[in-house]
């Protein structure tokens, strides 16, 4: 079948605000906490901010969402708007003197929030643009240019924070090893990184406004929150929310312990920047990348709960071989099984209410659901980097799978229910 024209143009902006919001991963996931750790030598409530910057984001997506459909202007718009924002957010945390730690953190929460916080008017767009027998297919495909990215500019901004790439490539190359003293040559090199996630957000915000789509439809209640209403009503729903608040809190609290556990001293790797890059981004990216297709693929044909289980118990192992290693080997291996969930992960987070919602509510429904999110992901990283005061990470490695399995027993029973369902329901 051939794509229709409003599919062709969304497809062909999407390619570029993938390829931005790849680049926008690193810093979320890896270089603004670097940076936080290595530059500004913040704290450990500043770090985890600096952690949980995309996740108040989608705290505050429901107030998005209903804003959005107050003033009635076109999903894309508003989106384009909020990315805006993050690149002048970030520009200012790369304005910021090394004694402000405080008030980079506070840069970094609101330019990631600004991201996150557009995620269910995506999501709506790609309900209305992209047809249901192939979205999980075309969503799929402008996702690998997003891990691609992250892939290449991982490795990229590694070296450039911490030129070590003469020593990676070997003697053989002795241009190389000049290059690297070029670079550290550089002062303030950790500003122009960011510099640079300041220029993703304006390319995606230019990208985003060029795709068609149409105000959201009138809100269906008069405050923020009312979307909380098909938690209460919507059984299937609530299940999936309770499941994936396990799973998400011990994901989230893991994440960012992984820059945590290779960086700090106190834990006896003591990694550099290209290595942390390298085994936080790098190696699950490219796991991620060869089978983002496949999960795409598994999306539009599978049983969605037999799908969510799978990926579940793809986490809890990623989570344990990491953690629970002090050797390369295992850290690889953790990277790789890790990436490989996340590849499905990134699908399944980001369409799954395509599969529940009436049309007409996907963007409230993905709304609640990333609100949720957002309540996960600001309390996981805060809990994370206090507990580590207490525990190992490998403890915490063991709870946060333990989490994750409870999360799939839930889960369980509902692998027929939805069997026997018929979409599209209403409430």
């Amino acid at each position: 079948m051939p794509p229709l024209p409003i599919e062709g143009i969304t497809y062909r902006q999407e390619r570029w605000r993938s390829a931005c919001a790849g680049i926008l991963e690193t810093a979320g996931n890896t270089f603004l906490l670097l940076i936080a750790t290595r530059y500004f030598h913040a704290g450990p409530i500043a770090k985890a901010c600096v952690a949980a910057g995309g996740s108040v984001g989608l705290l505050l997506s429901p107030v998005t969402v209903n804003a959005v459909q107050r003033l009635r202007i076109p999903a894309t718009t508003a989106v384009s708007r909020l990315l805006a924002a993050g690149a002048v957010a970030c520009l200012v945390a790369a304005l910021l003197p090394l004694q402000s730690g405080g008030m980079y953190a506070v840069a970094c929460v609101f330019a990631m929030a600004t991201s996150s916080a557009a995620i269910p008017l995506l999501t709506q767009m790609y309900h209305d643009n992209y047809p249901a027998q192939r979205r999980g297919k075309l969503y799929s495909r402008t996702f690998m240019l997003r891990i691609a990215a992250a892939i290449g500019f991982a490795f990229l901004a590694g070296h450039w924070l911490e030129p070590g790439l003469g020593r990676l490539v070997g003697p053989g190359f002795p241009w190389v090893a000049r290059l690297d003293t070029l670079i550290g040559n550089i002062p303030g090199r950790f500003r122009w990184l960011i510099v640079v996630f300041a220029a993703a957000f304006a390319v995606a915000a230019f990208a985003v406004r060029r795709i068609p789509s149409q105000p959201l439809p009138a809100a269906a209640g008069s405050h923020p929150l009312h979307g909380l209403r098909y938690v209460r009503e919507d059984r299937l729903f609530r299940q999936a929310l309770i499941a994936w608040m396990l799973m998400g809190f011990a994901n989230l609290a893991m994440l960012p312990m992984r820059v945590e556990y290779l960086g700090n001293p106190r834990y006896g790797l003591s990694k550099s920047a290209a290595e942390i890059a390298l085994l936080t981004l790098v190696i699950p990216n490219l796991a991620r990348l060869v089978l983002s297709p496949v999960w795409g693929r598994l999306f539009d044909r599978m049983n969605f709960f037999a799908l969510r289980v799978t990926l579940n118990v793809g986490f809890a192992l990623g989570i344990a071989a990491f953690f629970t290693s002090d050797r390369t080997w295992g850290l690889v291996v953790g990277a790789i099984i890790y990436g490989v969930s996340n590849a499905g992960g990134d699908v399944a987070w980001g369409l799954w209410v395509t599969k529940f919602a009436p049309p007409e509510r996907i963007a409230d429904y993905m709304a609640v659901h990333t609100g949720f999110t957002g309540v996960r992901g600001v309390l996981a990283p805060l809990i994370a980097f206090q507990v580590v005061q207490h525990f190992t990470p490998a403890t915490m490695g063991w709870i946060a799978t333990t989490l994750i399995l409870a999360a799939s027993l839930i889960l369980v029973p509902e692998i027929a229910a939805w069997k026997r369902r018929q979409p599209p329901r209403r409430i």
